[in-house]
Protein backbone atom coordinates (compact mmCIF):
# COMPACT_ATOMS: atom_id res chain seq x y z
CA UNK A 1 0.00 0.00 0.00
CA UNK A 2 1.31 3.45 -0.94
CA UNK A 3 -0.08 5.19 2.11
CA UNK A 4 2.16 8.26 1.79
CA UNK A 5 1.00 9.04 -1.73
CA UNK A 6 -2.13 11.10 -2.38
CA UNK A 7 -3.57 11.61 -5.85
CA UNK A 8 -4.37 15.27 -6.45
CA UNK A 9 -7.35 15.70 -8.76
CA UNK A 10 -7.14 19.33 -9.93
CA UNK A 11 -6.32 17.87 -13.37
CA UNK A 12 -9.66 16.03 -13.44
CA UNK A 13 -11.63 19.24 -13.16
CA UNK A 14 -9.70 21.74 -15.27
CA UNK A 15 -6.59 22.03 -17.47
CA UNK A 16 -3.92 22.46 -14.78
CA UNK A 17 -0.20 23.28 -14.72
CA UNK A 18 2.35 24.96 -16.97
CA UNK A 19 3.37 21.60 -18.51
CA UNK A 20 -0.16 20.29 -19.17
CA UNK A 21 -0.35 18.99 -22.75
CA UNK A 22 -3.53 16.92 -22.71
CA UNK A 23 -6.03 19.28 -21.06
CA UNK A 24 -8.86 18.04 -18.86
CA UNK A 25 -9.50 14.28 -19.22
CA UNK A 26 -13.00 12.96 -19.95
CA UNK A 27 -14.82 10.67 -17.49
CA UNK A 28 -13.51 7.44 -19.05
CA UNK A 29 -9.91 8.67 -18.75
CA UNK A 30 -10.59 9.97 -15.25
CA UNK A 31 -11.88 6.54 -14.23
CA UNK A 32 -8.72 4.92 -15.61
CA UNK A 33 -6.53 7.40 -13.65
CA UNK A 34 -8.38 6.74 -10.36
CA UNK A 35 -8.40 2.97 -10.95
CA UNK A 36 -4.65 2.89 -11.66
CA UNK A 37 -3.97 4.79 -8.43
CA UNK A 38 -6.36 2.62 -6.39
CA UNK A 39 -5.02 -0.68 -7.72
CA UNK A 40 -1.52 0.42 -6.79
CA UNK A 41 -2.38 1.10 -3.18
CA UNK A 42 -3.27 4.81 -3.25
CA UNK A 43 -6.35 5.27 -1.10
CA UNK A 44 -6.29 9.02 -0.52
CA UNK A 45 -7.45 11.71 -2.95
CA UNK A 46 -7.21 15.50 -2.74
CA UNK A 47 -9.78 17.74 -4.43
CA UNK A 48 -11.49 21.14 -4.02
CA UNK A 49 -14.65 22.97 -4.97
CA UNK A 50 -12.41 25.46 -6.76
CA UNK A 51 -11.02 22.79 -9.14
CA UNK A 52 -13.76 23.09 -11.75
CA UNK A 53 -15.64 19.78 -12.00
CA UNK A 54 -13.05 17.80 -10.03
CA UNK A 55 -15.36 16.75 -7.16
CA UNK A 56 -18.09 15.56 -9.53
CA UNK A 57 -15.66 13.66 -11.80
CA UNK A 58 -13.93 12.07 -8.81
CA UNK A 59 -17.34 11.14 -7.34
CA UNK A 60 -18.43 9.38 -10.53
CA UNK A 61 -15.15 7.43 -10.65
CA UNK A 62 -15.48 6.37 -7.01
CA UNK A 63 -19.04 5.17 -7.59
CA UNK A 64 -18.22 3.33 -10.80
CA UNK A 65 -15.23 1.63 -9.15
CA UNK A 66 -17.35 0.86 -6.06
CA UNK A 67 -14.71 2.13 -3.60
CA UNK A 68 -16.67 4.85 -1.77
CA UNK A 69 -16.50 3.00 1.56
CA UNK A 70 -12.71 2.74 1.53
CA UNK A 71 -11.37 5.98 0.08
CA UNK A 72 -10.03 8.90 2.11
CA UNK A 73 -11.03 12.22 0.54
CA UNK A 74 -9.75 15.68 1.37
CA UNK A 75 -11.54 18.67 -0.14
CA UNK A 76 -11.57 22.45 0.24
CA UNK A 77 -14.72 24.57 0.32
CA UNK A 78 -14.78 27.33 -2.29
CA UNK A 79 -12.91 30.32 -0.78
CA UNK A 80 -15.81 32.55 -1.95
CA UNK A 81 -18.12 30.84 0.59
CA UNK A 82 -18.73 33.00 3.68
CA UNK A 83 -16.71 30.96 6.18
CA UNK A 84 -18.17 32.90 9.10
CA UNK A 85 -21.73 31.96 8.13
CA UNK A 86 -22.22 28.51 9.66
CA UNK A 87 -25.14 27.61 7.35
CA UNK A 88 -23.21 28.58 4.22
CA UNK A 89 -20.19 26.56 5.28
CA UNK A 90 -22.27 23.52 6.25
CA UNK A 91 -24.11 23.68 2.90
CA UNK A 92 -20.79 23.89 1.05
CA UNK A 93 -19.44 20.82 2.83
CA UNK A 94 -22.75 18.95 2.35
CA UNK A 95 -22.52 19.69 -1.37
CA UNK A 96 -18.98 18.21 -1.45
CA UNK A 97 -20.22 15.05 0.27
CA UNK A 98 -23.00 14.77 -2.33
CA UNK A 99 -20.67 15.48 -5.29
CA UNK A 100 -18.10 12.94 -4.15
CA UNK A 101 -20.61 10.38 -2.92
CA UNK A 102 -19.05 9.59 0.46
CA UNK A 103 -20.68 9.65 3.89
CA UNK A 104 -17.76 11.39 5.56
CA UNK A 105 -14.67 13.25 4.33
CA UNK A 106 -11.23 12.45 5.69
CA UNK A 107 -10.48 16.15 5.88
CA UNK A 108 -11.69 19.67 5.17
CA UNK A 109 -8.98 22.13 4.25
CA UNK A 110 -9.28 25.90 4.14
CA UNK A 111 -8.27 26.71 0.57
CA UNK A 112 -6.29 29.86 1.36
CA UNK A 113 -4.07 30.98 4.21
CA UNK A 114 -5.97 34.30 4.15
CA UNK A 115 -8.83 32.43 5.87
CA UNK A 116 -6.71 31.67 8.95
CA UNK A 117 -7.55 34.96 10.76
CA UNK A 118 -11.21 33.85 10.78
CA UNK A 119 -10.31 30.91 13.03
CA UNK A 120 -10.82 32.80 16.29
CA UNK A 121 -13.77 34.79 14.93
CA UNK A 122 -16.17 31.84 14.87
CA UNK A 123 -14.72 29.56 12.20
CA UNK A 124 -13.17 27.20 14.78
CA UNK A 125 -16.53 26.77 16.53
CA UNK A 126 -18.42 26.14 13.28
CA UNK A 127 -15.92 23.55 12.04
CA UNK A 128 -15.83 21.87 15.44
CA UNK A 129 -19.64 21.46 15.36
CA UNK A 130 -19.53 20.04 11.81
CA UNK A 131 -16.72 17.69 12.85
CA UNK A 132 -18.89 16.45 15.73
CA UNK A 133 -21.77 15.95 13.27
CA UNK A 134 -19.52 13.45 11.49
CA UNK A 135 -19.15 15.34 8.19
CA UNK A 136 -15.34 14.99 8.26
CA UNK A 137 -12.54 13.68 10.49
CA UNK A 138 -9.85 16.36 10.31
CA UNK A 139 -9.45 20.10 9.73
CA UNK A 140 -6.59 21.72 7.86
CA UNK A 141 -5.40 24.72 5.90
CA UNK A 142 -3.50 25.16 2.65
CA UNK A 143 -0.72 27.75 3.01
CA UNK A 144 1.96 29.37 0.83
CA UNK A 145 4.41 30.67 3.44
CA UNK A 146 6.40 29.07 6.28
CA UNK A 147 5.10 31.70 8.73
CA UNK A 148 1.49 30.70 8.05
CA UNK A 149 2.39 27.00 8.21
CA UNK A 150 3.88 27.53 11.67
CA UNK A 151 0.84 29.54 12.75
CA UNK A 152 -1.48 26.77 11.55
CA UNK A 153 0.52 23.99 13.22
CA UNK A 154 0.47 25.94 16.49
CA UNK A 155 -3.32 26.43 16.29
CA UNK A 156 -5.35 24.10 18.47
CA UNK A 157 -8.03 22.35 16.41
CA UNK A 158 -6.08 22.39 13.14
CA UNK A 159 -4.89 18.85 12.41
CA UNK A 160 -3.25 19.18 9.02
CA UNK A 161 -1.38 21.67 6.86
CA UNK A 162 -0.84 21.58 3.09
CA UNK A 163 2.34 23.24 1.82
CA UNK A 164 4.32 23.63 -1.41
CA UNK A 165 7.75 21.98 -1.23
CA UNK A 166 10.15 20.66 -3.86
CA UNK A 167 13.85 20.47 -4.62
CA UNK A 168 13.95 24.18 -5.42
CA UNK A 169 11.51 25.30 -2.73
CA UNK A 170 13.02 24.37 0.60
CA UNK A 171 11.74 27.34 2.62
CA UNK A 172 9.52 25.17 4.86
CA UNK A 173 12.36 22.72 5.50
CA UNK A 174 14.68 25.55 6.56
CA UNK A 175 12.01 27.15 8.78
CA UNK A 176 11.62 23.93 10.79
CA UNK A 177 8.01 23.31 9.72
CA UNK A 178 8.44 19.52 9.51
CA UNK A 179 10.08 19.23 12.93
CA UNK A 180 7.36 21.38 14.51
CA UNK A 181 4.61 19.29 12.90
CA UNK A 182 6.21 16.14 14.31
CA UNK A 183 6.35 17.61 17.83
CA UNK A 184 2.73 18.82 17.61
CA UNK A 185 1.56 15.57 15.96
CA UNK A 186 0.07 17.41 12.97
CA UNK A 187 -0.20 15.97 9.44
CA UNK A 188 1.79 17.62 6.64
CA UNK A 189 0.72 17.29 3.00
CA UNK A 190 3.25 18.38 0.39
CA UNK A 191 1.97 19.70 -2.92
CA UNK A 192 3.75 21.16 -5.95
CA UNK A 193 6.63 18.64 -5.82
CA UNK A 194 7.24 19.25 -9.54
CA UNK A 195 6.52 23.00 -9.25
CA UNK A 196 3.43 22.65 -11.48
CA UNK A 197 5.51 20.62 -13.95
CA UNK A 198 8.27 23.23 -14.39
CA UNK A 199 10.94 20.90 -12.93
CA UNK A 200 10.21 18.28 -15.60
CA UNK A 201 10.02 20.57 -18.65
CA UNK A 202 12.47 20.58 -21.53
CA UNK A 203 14.41 23.85 -20.94
CA UNK A 204 13.87 24.76 -24.63
CA UNK A 205 10.09 24.76 -24.17
CA UNK A 206 10.01 27.00 -21.09
CA UNK A 207 8.06 30.17 -22.04
CA UNK A 208 10.20 33.22 -22.92
CA UNK A 209 8.99 35.29 -19.98
CA UNK A 210 10.34 32.57 -17.66
CA UNK A 211 13.82 32.19 -19.13
CA UNK A 212 15.17 33.08 -15.68
CA UNK A 213 14.17 29.54 -14.57
CA UNK A 214 16.28 27.80 -17.25
CA UNK A 215 19.63 27.78 -15.34
CA UNK A 216 17.99 25.95 -12.44
CA UNK A 217 16.46 23.31 -14.72
CA UNK A 218 19.84 22.87 -16.45
CA UNK A 219 21.54 22.42 -13.07
CA UNK A 220 18.97 19.78 -12.22
CA UNK A 221 19.54 18.08 -15.57
CA UNK A 222 23.29 17.92 -14.80
CA UNK A 223 22.55 16.19 -11.48
CA UNK A 224 20.26 13.82 -13.36
CA UNK A 225 23.12 12.80 -15.68
CA UNK A 226 25.61 12.56 -12.82
CA UNK A 227 23.46 10.22 -10.71
CA UNK A 228 21.68 8.31 -13.47
CA UNK A 229 18.23 9.29 -12.23
CA UNK A 230 15.58 11.23 -14.15
CA UNK A 231 14.55 14.68 -12.89
CA UNK A 232 11.21 13.07 -12.07
CA UNK A 233 12.91 10.46 -9.87
CA UNK A 234 15.06 13.12 -8.19
CA UNK A 235 12.03 15.34 -7.44
CA UNK A 236 10.16 12.45 -5.83
CA UNK A 237 13.18 10.88 -4.16
CA UNK A 238 14.32 14.00 -2.33
CA UNK A 239 10.90 14.59 -0.75
CA UNK A 240 10.52 10.89 0.10
CA UNK A 241 13.95 10.76 1.77
CA UNK A 242 14.10 14.14 3.48
CA UNK A 243 10.46 14.50 4.67
CA UNK A 244 9.76 10.92 5.76
CA UNK A 245 6.57 11.68 7.70
CA UNK A 246 4.83 13.84 5.08
CA UNK A 247 2.05 12.82 2.70
CA UNK A 248 2.88 13.64 -0.91
CA UNK A 249 0.28 14.87 -3.39
CA UNK A 250 0.85 14.35 -7.10
CA UNK A 251 -1.45 14.86 -10.06
CA UNK A 252 -1.85 13.02 -13.35
CA UNK A 253 -3.52 13.72 -16.69
CA UNK A 254 -3.33 10.10 -17.89
CA UNK A 255 -3.25 6.57 -16.47
CA UNK A 256 0.31 6.25 -17.78
CA UNK A 257 1.40 9.28 -15.73
CA UNK A 258 0.11 7.58 -12.58
CA UNK A 259 2.26 4.52 -13.42
CA UNK A 260 5.29 6.74 -14.14
CA UNK A 261 4.89 8.51 -10.80
CA UNK A 262 4.64 5.19 -8.94
CA UNK A 263 7.77 3.92 -10.70
CA UNK A 264 9.67 7.12 -9.79
CA UNK A 265 8.51 6.79 -6.18
CA UNK A 266 10.02 3.28 -5.90
CA UNK A 267 13.53 4.31 -7.01
CA UNK A 268 16.40 4.31 -4.51
CA UNK A 269 17.71 7.77 -3.69
CA UNK A 270 21.35 8.26 -2.57
CA UNK A 271 22.05 10.48 0.45
CA UNK A 272 24.93 12.12 -1.45
CA UNK A 273 22.36 13.47 -3.94
CA UNK A 274 20.40 15.07 -1.07
CA UNK A 275 23.59 16.91 -0.09
CA UNK A 276 24.13 18.13 -3.66
CA UNK A 277 20.55 19.38 -3.91
CA UNK A 278 20.95 21.35 -0.69
CA UNK A 279 24.18 22.82 -2.02
CA UNK A 280 22.94 23.66 -5.53
CA UNK A 281 19.53 25.03 -4.59
CA UNK A 282 20.08 26.76 -1.29
CA UNK A 283 18.65 30.15 -2.18
CA UNK A 284 16.17 30.17 -5.06
CA UNK A 285 14.25 33.36 -5.86
CA UNK A 286 10.56 33.49 -4.94
CA UNK A 287 9.94 34.60 -8.54
CA UNK A 288 10.53 30.94 -9.46
CA UNK A 289 8.99 29.33 -6.37
CA UNK A 290 5.61 31.10 -6.55
CA UNK A 291 3.57 30.30 -9.70
CA UNK A 292 1.39 33.38 -9.02
CA UNK A 293 4.48 35.49 -9.85
CA UNK A 294 5.14 33.77 -13.20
Amino acid sequence: MNNRLVLGTAQLGLPYGIANKTGQPNQVLANAIIQEAWENGIQEFDTAQGYGESEQVLGKSIRQLNIADNVKIITKPNPQVDHLNSDSLENAIASSLKNIGVERLHGIILHREELLPLWNRGLADTLSKLLNKGMFQKIGVSVYTPAKAIEAINTEGIDMVQIPTNILDRRFEKAGVFQLAKVKKKDVYIRSIFLQGLLLMDPRTIPGKMKYAVPYIEKLENLSKEFGLTRHEIAFGYIKKEMPAAQIIFGAETKQQVAENLAAWKKDFPISLSDKIRMNFSDVSERILSPNLW
